[in-house]
């Protein structure tokens, strides 16, 4: 082969690597999308979808905060060993690389934290992760089986699945919780009316943690915005603080799972 063929295939290469980035889950790589934020990924999953959604991914209706569960129902139960096992089973619609991209984020709980996802066995309540119209869960343990969709066009990138996880642990979003106009301006004439009770805030015990703009739990500035580009979240004092992040659990987020289930 000669030099230019040589370097005509290098480049172009080089080219599907900037165009559509590799992230490694254990050995393996999995093409990444653009780096749209959060909020944008699982909005766009769930337009359309069937089922009635609160906070564009929680599944109505919304009856309990587990932050503010005193009776300990909507909370999964530790085994005699501290470990809160949480069985789950994982639809057959999901590829090979779709299964190790949840295995890789519930690694992190594993490792982080007391929570435990066990594969199911004749356990009665379980979540069952399935190739649903879009991005959501119930909140907390709902009993019996419970869902927790990831669309595999949409939903299956590591952010989302802890996003969603967390949702089934009973955590709300962190720009609904009951301080949040002490660091987040809600931007109400940026959404349509009908819109502004995804933003409803919620009477959340926060456990003597911070805000955390950083959370896997907080949106971007534009959901559910009119039009593109308009701000409905906006942080204070300091707007060019980043929200919406899609990467992975915060130290918070652990911190927070770790205090809520005694760790």
């Amino acid at each position: 082969m000669d030099t230019r063929a040589s370097l005509s295939i290098l480049l172009l290469l080089f080219g599907v690597s900037q165009a559509s980035p590799l992230t490694r889950f254990e050995g393996v790589f999995v093409s990444e999308p653009e780096p749209l934020d959060i909020t944008t990924r699982i909005l766009e999953s769930n337009n359309g979808s069937s089922e009635v959604l609160i906070e564009g991914d929680l599944v109505f209706p919304k009856t309990r905060n587990a932050l503010n569960c005193f009776n300990n129902n909507c909370f999964w139960k530790k085994n005699s060993n501290n470990i809160v096992e949480i069985p789950y089973i994982v639809s057959g619609e999901f590829s090979y690389n779709n299964k190790l991209v949840i295995t890789n984020a519930m690694s992190t709980f594993h490792s982080k934290t007391c929570i435990r996802f066990v594969a199911r066995s004749t356990q009665s309540d379980y979540i069952s992760i399935e190739n649903k119209d879009g991005c959501y869960s119930s909140l907390g343990r709902t009993g019996g089986k419970q869902v927790v969709s990831l669309n595999r066009q949409g939903c299956v990138y590591h952010g989302i699945v802890q996003h969603e996880l967390n949702h089934a642990l009973g955590f709300y979003h962190e720009q609904t919780r009951s301080d949040r106009d002490e660091y987040v301006k809600i931007n109400w004439e940026n959404m349509s009316p009908d819109m502004a009770y995804n933003f409803q805030k919620q009477n959340t015990n926060n456990q003597n943690t911070p805000y955390d703009y950083g959370s896997i739990m907080h949106y971007g500035r534009t959901a559910f915005s009119i039009q593109p580009g308009l701000e409905t979240i906006t942080p204070i004092p300091d707007e060019m603080v980043e929200i919406g992040q899609r990467q992975g659990m915060s130290n918070t987020d652990i911190l927070r799972i770790n205090k809520l289930y005694g760790c």
